[in-house]
């Protein structure tokens, strides 16, 4: 368990640096591109990818999709966690979880078990009622965009991620170290076309804060994987404790450390957040 606690501390870590990042004037699309620098160098030092192995038979259309989504939804990220706080957007996180598995039922074809229709329709409320919000004022409205994105962005890229999976002629670790590769040239030439343009200036306070966002970035992904290999017989219990523990964690940090204002309703839609990965996670086990 020691893996799941060790991954759910770098992903809320990550939500945390990306709250303090207004805070400190850090400059989110320098630190983003850093970060990615920061987790192709980890994933090189610690998983030893066979580069050589990247031909032109690997899956380039799936590699490119996610070098452009994985910095383009870490921007919505960043504006989820400073307009809506880290609770709300942790929560839209991890309910991106029924993206894949919509996908699983539309396109793969996969059999659903009445808990995962379950989960999937208590979560649906869940939604709803994380993010209603009192005031109708058109800001407000406009601030939900992101935490829709978030929610749109990381389903799409869990998708994706497990098509890579699923390609059986390249192990996941080099995929995973060309697709940080891919997006670090991605973010780069973002800021460079926005240094140049005049918009943005380099700061040598986005390093660091890129690295240590890096460093955590990857540690969420180095512990999960571990996780998932020291309880390799029992997938659900690394599925549920991550999502829940991620959704308790950061709402705790964001209600107590950074005074994040949530209704009744709000509160609600944590629980049903939780009943709903608690019916998802059963429905895995009924599927075994």
């Amino acid at each position: 368990m020691i893996y799941i606690i060790l991954s759910i501390c770098c992903s809320v870590t990550v939500a945390i640096l990306l709250k303090l990042a207004k805070r400190y004037q850090i400059s989110i699309i320098q630190a983003v591109t850093v970060n990615y620098f920061a987790a192709l160098t980890l994933c090189f030092l610690f998983f030893k990818p066979d580069v050589k192995l990247v031909t032109h038979s690997a899956p380039w259309p799936i590699y490119i999709a996610l070098a452009i989504l994985l910095p383009s939804i870490f921007l919505f990220l960043a504006a989820s966690v400073k307009n809506l706080g880290i609770v709300k957007t942790d929560i839209a996180q991890r309910l991106s979880l029924f993206i894949p598995i919509l996908a699983a039922y539309f396109i793969f074809k996969e059999d659903f078990n009445n808990y995962k229709i379950t989960g999937l329709l208590i979560g649906f409320v869940a939604i709803i009622l994380t993010f209603l919000r009192k005031s109708d004022q058109k800001d407000n409205k406009g601030n939900l965009l992101y935490p829709v994105m978030v929610f749109i962005g990381f389903g799409v890229i869990d998708v994706l991620f497990k098509q890579i999976a699923l390609y059986k002629e390249l192990p996941y670790t080099t995929s995973l170290f060309t697709v940080f590769c891919l997006s670090f040239i991605v973010s780069l030439l973002i800021v460079i076309a926005m240094v140049i343009s005049g918009k943005i200036k380099l700061q040598l306070v986005n390093v660091a804060c890129g690295l240590i966002l890096g460093f955590f970035n990857f540690g969420n992904i180095l512990f999960y994987m571990k996780a998932h290999k020291a309880l390799a017989e029992n997938p659900s219990t690394v599925f549920a404790a991550m999502n829940l523990g991620v959704i308790i964690v950061g709402t705790l940090i964001g209600v107590i450390a950074f005074k994040e204002k949530l209704s009744k309703l709000n509160y609600a839609g944590i629980v049903l957040a939780v009943a709903a990965v608690i019916f998802i996670t059963l429905s895995q086990n009924a599927v075994r």
